[in-house]
């Protein structure tokens, strides 16, 4: 009889876990958060978000990311020891919007910076991509239920980063207008 107690306690406890373990988002968590940090400092050193950030041709854009859009990309791009392409696409919206708006004064307008950094061996199902969303300041914005999106930004989900990319022609994730050149 003890023994059953035992084992039916434990069998409890095992499902309690895996399901706990399922329920958690793959994303947000202290390595991804301490990444996106990491992420964000070395996108800054390189102009490609921040203060002095190098700006491209603004563009129309479509929901979820903003009215217009500006992306930039590199090739080759090393945070800590991951070596890979990066993808940057400022989000713009707000009031009287428009392409000119935009290129003369985006800070007025920037409402986020969504980026995707390939590093090989981080989530092979989805390419190995790391995704991340900053508010302006380079704070990582956060889903509904606070938990900040960088990582696998809503792995397993129906809507978010990784389903929607995953709709992109070929066979990167990458839809045509963030492209590298």
């Amino acid at each position: 009889m003890k023994t059953k107690t035992i084992l039916g306690s434990l069998a409890i406890g095992l499902m309690t876990t895996s399901f706990t373990a399922l329920a958690e988002p793959p994303f947000g968590d202290e390595a991804d958060v301490a990444f996106a940090k990491a992420l964000w400092g070395t996108l800054q050193e390189h102009g490609l978000v921040g203060e002095n950030r190098t700006m491209s041709a603004p563009y129309a854009g479509r929901h979820p990311h903003g009215a217009f859009l500006d992306t930039m990309d590199r090739q080759e791009f090393s945070v800590e020891d991951a070596t890979g392409p990066v993808i940057v696409k400022r989000n713009y919206g707000g009031e009287d919007l428009s392409k000119e708006a935009v290129w003369n004064d985006p800070d007025q307008y920037l409402g986020a910076v969504t980026v995707m950094f390939k590093r090989e061996g981080y989530d092979p199902d989805n390419h190995d991509w790391f995704w991340a969303k900053y508010l302006p300041d380079g704070s990582l914005d956060t889903n509904p239920e606070g938990r900040p999106l960088a990582g696998r930004v809503a792995k397993g989900m129906e809507q978010g980063c990784i389903a929607c990319h995953a709709t992109a022609p070929g066979d990167d994730m990458v839809f045509a207008h963030d492209r590298f050149q």
